[in-house]
């Protein structure tokens, strides 16, 4: 995914390191770099809200403090394969 705009961090970089953001996994520079792309990418900070969102519909379901991992990487490879099929579809002509 890319909004078109240039960024010191690509949007598709941002947007893969935004559960390790989320959890608090990174180094506090890279967490200052995610943080700065999304304070200046509309589209980015939409999809970090959802998959923050989804994060918080998770750890309600199961009950857990922490998402198991198993199920954490299959919502992953999901929501990277979903961000790449609406990047396909708002780049089609019509």
């Amino acid at each position: 995914m890319s909004c078109g705009e240039p960024h010191e961090m690509d949007c598709a970089k941002a947007l893969d390191d935004v559960y390790l953001y989320l959890d608090g996994e990174m180094p506090d520079t890279d967490c200052a770099e995610v943080r700065a792309h999304l304070e200046e990418c509309a589209p980015c900070l939409r999809a970090y809200g959802l998959e923050q969102l989804v994060k918080t519909v998770i750890a309600r379901s199961c009950g857990c403090e922490e998402t198991p991992v198993d199920v954490r990487e299959r919502l992953i490879v999901r929501l990277r394969t979903v961000r790449i099929e609406l990047a396909q579809r708002e780049y089609q002509p019509e």
